[in-house]
C-alpha cells in the first residue's frame, strides 16, 4: 500500500490529487474519490471518464461549525471509501484530513482504515491540518504553503481554476 498526503495552507492540494488520478487513468487504473464535506458541483465532479468515479458527501455549504448531518455525511464517506477499495486502484479522500480536524470521524478510524490497505493499493489524504499520525504512517508528504493568492485582493474564485 502506497500513503500519500497533500496538505497545508495553500491552494491546490485536491488539485495535486486529481493530478494523480490523471496519471493512473492514462495507465488503465481505477480511480475513486469520496469528497468529503462538499457537496456543490465543481470542475472535477462534471468529469466523466470509463475508470473515474467521484463521490460528494455533503451539503453544499461550507463547513464553518460542523453539525449532526455534516458528522452523518462523514461517517457515510468512510464507510463508502472502505467499500470502493475494492474497485479503485487509487482511492482519493478529498479533505478527509480537515474532517479529522474538526472531528466528523475519528483519526483512529482512519488510521485502521488505511493500516488495512492493500499492498496494490495507494490511497491519497487531502486538506489542511493532516493529523500527525496520519503524517507518520504516510509514505509521501507534501506541504502546499500559501504564498500569494488573488483571493487576497478580492479576487473571487474562478470557475474551472478554483472549483
Amino acid at each position: 500500500m502506497s500513503i500519500y498526503v497533500f496538505t497545508g495552507d495553500g491552494e491546490g492540494k485536491t488539485t495535486a490529487s486529481l493530478g494523480m488520478a490523471l496519471r493512473s487513468l492514462g495507465y488503465g487504473r481505477k480511480v475513486v474519490v469520496v469528497q468529503f464535506m462538499k457537496g456543490r458541483p465543481t470542475g472535477e465532479s462534471k468529469f466523466k471518464h470509463r475508470g473515474f468515479e467521484l463521490h460528494q458527501f455533503g451539503t453544499g455549504v461550507f463547513v464553518m461549525k460542523p453539525n449532526k448531518e455534516d458528522r452523518a455525511l462523514a461517517k457515510k464517506a468512510l464507510a463508502f471509501a472502505k467499500r470502493s477499495l475494492k474497485r479503485a486502484d487509487l482511492l482519493i479522500l478529498d479533505e478527509a484530513n480537515v474532517t479529522m480536524k474538526y472531528g466528523l470521524i475519528a483519526k483512529k478510524d482512519v488510521l485502521r482504515f488505511l493500516k488495512s490497505v492493500p499492498e496494490d493499493k495507494t490511497v491519497i489524504l487531502t486538506g489542511r491540518n493532516a493529523p500527525r499520525e496520519i503524517v507518520r504512517i504516510a509514505d509521501m508528504v507534501s506541504e502546499v504553503r500559501n504564498i500569494k493568492h488573488p483571493y487576497q485582493r478580492g479576487v473571487p474564485a474562478k470557475q474551472g481554476l478554483q472549483y
